[in-house]
């Protein structure tokens, strides 16, 4: 039995004769020669094929009792206890990842997923908002990267976030083993831009970052990217100001107490949703479904985004002041449902380029699902910050190397289709 590849993508079980394990032996080699120690050197691919392979539950105790009965000590020291330096790995699997989607076509999915947990003594954990169930739970929150090119995707980082009633506990921060330079508060968006700039350090390629509305609608965030030279597509509120793009800076004069000391725009902004009245709607197909093209109607118009310095503008009282020059974009579902996106896109690019930007996004969805369901990323029953990061990278392991068989195996598909040298030749 060996994983292969479900109908929606992920990997699902299937009989099919594959000496599975010596391949990701194999595979395995670049991130073992950073482990160095002879018995880590063995944990490692004994962990991720236990993540692999069958079973309803991934955590230490039936994975050892599957794979090996007699190191189930050895292993769990490996992930939960263990002296050893992850980053190594964390770097290998960028290159890996690079390897197999990066381009120039390539998307950076930032996102978090949410793992619903017991208790209250497992690193991070507290009542907070859990995309996964939709509503506020009990439940650890990790900020997630995803490489996607294609339909392709391959999660590149999983970091935990630390809410506030842990931050502000450093007792509880010690003893669940959070280093200290993570003990401090940090936003989600925080978490995120530290990782990108990790990414961004290792070489790898992408062309346009994307994310939903609770990273987009943060200004610094936008402005980070920016200032790193991103090019980027967000979700948003329908509710953001935004200001025409003929919007012009005046330095008027008026009759107070303290002269004026900054220009003030000569209109005011109005929300994305108003912006986009009177915007034609057009219906596009982003890309093919199991069911036929996906579709949507779409409406972009480029404005100035109200995300400036604050300022008061008369009787108005205080308004941001006009940003940069960006696109917005609306997206209306057969559902009725309205979604809002922004993106510093080229000015001159289609519509469609523009949708299919923001839909890229799914992929990581995807991904999160497929971690979870097939390689136990929730699984995982420790309590430690390094357990916890140390089992997430496994199951990101993991994913790599299914990825990469399954590119493997659609080359040797599309292989076999190609027509002769002679054919081929006269097709071009």
């Amino acid at each position: 039995m060996i994983h292969g590849w479900s109908a929606f993508g992920g990997p699902a079980m299937v009989d099919r004769p594959s000496n599975w394990e010596e391949e990701l032996s194999r595979w395995l080699e670049p991130f073992l020669d950073c482990l160095g120690h002879k018995a880590r050197r063995r944990m490692c691919p004994l962990y991720v094929a236990g993540l692999i392979g069958p079973g309803d539950r991934k955590s230490v105790q039936p994975m050892a009792a599957r794979l090996a009965p007699g190191d189930y000590d050895q292993l769990h020291h490996f992930i939960a206890d263990g002296v050893w330096d992850a980053a190594p790995l964390e770097a290998e699997l960028l290159v890996q990842a690079d390897r197999l989607v990066g381009g120039n076509d390539a998307v950076l999915v930032i996102d978090d997923t949410s793992m619903p947990k017991k208790g209250d003594r497992s690193v991070g954990v507290a009542p907070q908002y859990a995309s996964t169930l939709g509503k506020t739970a009990n439940c650890q929150t990790l900020v997630s990267l995803t490489l996607a090119r294609g339909e392709v995707p391959v999660m590149v980082a999983l970091r935990l976030f630390i809410p506030e009633n842990w931050t502000s506990d450093p007792v509880r921060l010690k003893r669940a083993g959070v280093p200290i330079e993570h003990r401090t508060a940090r936003s989600k968006p925080e978490i995120a831009l530290a990782e990108i700039d990790r990414v961004i350090a290792a070489g790898i390629r992408f062309g346009c970052v994307l994310a939903d509305a609770g990273y987009g609608s943060s200004a610094p965030f936008r402005h980070a990217l920016s200032e790193r030279g991103l090019l980027w597509a967000v979700g948003m509120s329908r509710r953001q100001k935004v200001y025409p793009t003929d919007v012009t800076m005046i330095f008027p004069t008026e009759k107070a107490r303290k002269p004026r000391k900054h220009h003030i725009p000569d209109m005011s902004p109005v929300s994305a949703e108003t912006m986009l009245v009177g915007v034609k709607w057009q219906k596009i197909s982003w890309r093919g479904g199991t069911k036929g093209p996906l579709t949507c109607l779409f409406a972009a118009r480029r404005v100035r985004i109200a995300d400036g310095p604050k300022h008061r503008v008369f009787d108005k009282g205080v308004e941001r002041m006009p940003g940069d020059e960006v696109w917005i974009l609306g997206e209306r579902r057969s559902s009725g449902e309205q979604k809002y996106y922004i993106s510093n896109l080229p000015a001159d690019v289609p519509l469609k380029t523009l949708a299919a930007a923001v839909k890229a996004r799914w992929i990581c969805e995807q991904a999160h699902q497929q971690l979870k369901e097939e390689l136990g990323l929730d699984h995982f029953e420790g309590r430690s910050w390094a357990g916890l990061h140390r089992h997430a990278l496994m199951t990101m392991i993991a994913y790599a190397f299914l990825q990469s068989r399954r590119l493997t195996a659609a080359g040797r598909k599309k292989k076999s289709l190609r027509p002769t040298a002679t054919t081929e030749h006269a097709g071009h």
